[in-house]
């Protein structure tokens, strides 16, 4: 185990929209050291969210994020020989880390050419509250709330 927690390195701005969550978001869908097509597929992705809804596509981007966010999640924990699913508040920091990785996984496994066009098409749908990565918060919420009757186990 470690003797202190890890410092976290600070994150650059990204070129185009100047801000840190944008190039978190990129970091989370690179693959294989590649950056720069990481940082393509973003940016090709809000432009195609621009023209699918006329709209800023950074600004649906975010809302989509946000949508995503979830609020509680459940966690193991064993009491007695028997596994406790208890739900708990997530983390400020674990919120914006799990919306980006089910946006970006659910992008994934969405039909469609490109990862730009699958990316885009996810975007669009969590900022309507539709789609997989929004599906999965939901599910996640319910699962919490249904075992609401354990919160009391809280660590």
């Amino acid at each position: 185990m470690r003797k202190a927690q890890a410092k976290k390195l600070p994150l650059a701005p990204d070129g185009r929209f100047n801000d840190k969550l944008v190039t978190r978001f990129v970091n989370n869908l690179m693959w294989d050291g590649k950056k720069s097509a990481a940082i393509n597929i973003f940016y090709t992705a809000v432009d195609k969210v621009s023209k699918i809804t006329g709209e800023d596509g950074y600004e649906i981007w975010k809302k989509a994020l946000s949508n995503v966010t979830p609020g509680v999640e459940v966690r193991s924990r064993r009491i007695g020989g028997a596994t406790f699913q208890i739900p708990t508040e997530v983390r400020p920091d674990r919120k914006i880390s799990l919306s980006m990785k089910w946006l970006i996984r659910y992008s994934r496994e969405r039909n469609g050419r490109t990862m730009a066009d699958k990316l885009a098409n996810e975007i669009v749908a969590a900022s309507k509250g539709e789609g997989a990565a929004f599906k999965k918060k939901e599910d996640t919420h319910r699962m919490a709330e249904a075992n609401k009757a354990f919160s009391h186990f809280r660590i």
